[in-house]
């Protein structure tokens, strides 16, 4: 540590002799790491071993996988599946690939530039529009809500009867307890939405053995076609449940000092296994939701049971037409989704107004204000289905205001660096959510006008 400039007990003779140019090295250092020759935390973790290592750097893109497996994807798959039989296999197999890109573009924005997605449009973008993607992601937020909270409702009225509202608040409090190990360290929280998760594709796994799927069924619904307005309708259902805007914020608060990193060598290191946990994360996601689809199309179109458009129809025709394990299978597969994702959802609701505005509520507050449409769902009793279609609908028209402003920043060098953007991802990326934007557009139209 050099001499305090300025102090005034020093002799003249001595200021020479310390020199003012170290002093910015070393004030420089702990911003990359508090020991100039420790070892580094990605070293450290790679250290491990090659699976332990590897194990270590995923999680993040986990926790948003969750978000795609949601209630919502529940009532759009089924729905789809048991109307449309494996019609529209290709549009969620589309949407997955789309998340894919969206999901790693945040996790980049995040290792690249130390911020999160919210606080690059408040650094970046004028404060208009940065307000008011604040607001319209709040709006977001309860939509996001009603889909987990309904969800997890009905998963507990389905296992031990509780009623809906009894059980939508029972929901809030298990998300609580859920929330509560992040503040112990990100990995617990992780751990814990992993656990959920692997119950949710362990539910399905059981179920789809047990239902079976046609092959052949399953490749003519990868050509992309559709049968009217109403498929329409579901497509962008499923876009909107699958596209999930609050974990494009997310996502990016995941990465950006989870791992500290040295340099641009080791941020381009620790990308290449975000990229890796991006495609094994949202795959495992993409193929609970192909299973979803593929059991109601087999099971319910396949049969004859095409009306079959409500959760609670579905658990029904389960235990009727397979057996009570399935049924059970597919109600716990529910519950975990809902408690999951209701917590990931809260947790991206802090992200997105502290960085927005800078400022942050207690989650209490937070919770009561995002869970009160649903609470409203529950205590009126309205179809709970039919409400959780129209939320994954409501999330499809916020998807742009999240996936634009991710396009534009992270296409800027003065914001990325080397990690900017190349033109193939600027081309691919853009054309999504001009995709998004054109089915969104054309679904009022059909709804309003035609």
């Amino acid at each position: 540590m050099g001499p305090v400039k300025g102090d005034g007990v020093a002799p003249p003779t001595v200021a020479p002799v310390a020199p003012v140019a170290p002093a910015p090295a070393t004030t420089a250092v702990p911003s990359v790491s508090p020991v100039p020759d420790a070892e580094s935390a990605l070293r450290q973790l790679r250290s491990r071993g090659r699976l332990r290592g590897v194990i270590a750097l995923f999680g993040p893109a986990f926790v948003a996988a969750v978000a795609y497996v949601d209630p919502g994807n529940f009532a759009t798959n089924f729905t789809a599946g048991a109307t449309f039989g494996y019609t529209l296999v290709w549009v969620i197999v589309v949407a997955n690939l789309m998340a894919m890109l969206v999901q790693y573009l945040s996790a980049k924005a995040g290792v690249a530039t130390g911020r999160d997605l919210p606080e690059l449009c408040r650094e970046h973008l004028p404060r208009p529009v940065s307000r008011g993607l604040w607001v319209q992601a709040e709006i977001i937020a309860m939509a996001t809500d009603l889909a987990e909270f309904v969800g997890a409702a009905v998963g507990l009225y389905l296992l031990f009867g509780v009623p809906l509202f009894a059980a939508g608040l029972i929901t809030a409090v298990v998300a609580f307890a859920i929330l509560a190990l992040e503040q112990r360290g990100y990995r617990r929280f992780e751990l814990a939405i992993v656990a959920l998760l692997g119950i949710v594709f362990l539910g399905f796994l059981y179920d789809l053995i047990v239902v079976g799927a046609h092959p052949a069924s399953f490749a003519a619904g990868l050509v992309p076609h559709l049968t009217g307005g109403d498929s329409l309708l579901l497509v962008c259902g499923i876009i909107g449940a699958t596209v999930m805007p609050h974990v494009v914020y997310l996502h990016s608060a995941l990465t950006k000092s989870r791992v500290a990193c040295r340099d641009d060598a080791e941020r381009r290191e620790l990308l290449r296994f975000q990229r890796l946990d991006v495609v094994v994360g949202l795959g495992a996601a993409g193929l609970i939701n192909l299973s979803m689809l593929v059991i109601a199309a087999s099971l319910f179109n396949g049969r004859g049971h095409s009306g079959v458009d409500s959760i609670e129809a579905a658990h029904a025709g389960l235990g009727e037409l397979v057996g009570g394990g399935a049924a059970l299978a597919f109600a716990v597969a529910l519950l975990a989704s809902g408690l999951s994702s209701s917590s990931v959802g809260t947790y991206a609701g802090q992200v997105v107004m502290q960085g927005f505005i800078r400022r942050q509520i207690p989650l209490f507050v937070r919770r009561a204000v995002t869970m009160a449409p649903a609470l409203v769902v529950l205590g009126l009793g309205l179809p709970a289905t039919d409400s959780l279609v129209i939320s994954q609908v409501v999330l499809s028209f916020g998807i742009p205001f999240a996936l634009v402003p991710l396009l534009m920043l992270t296409r800027r060098r003065d914001i990325m660096g080397t990690f900017v953007n190349n033109r193939v991802t600027n081309t691919v990326a853009g054309t999504i959510a001009a995709l998004i934007i054109a089915l969104n557009l054309f679904l009022l139209w059909d709804t309003f006008l035609g």
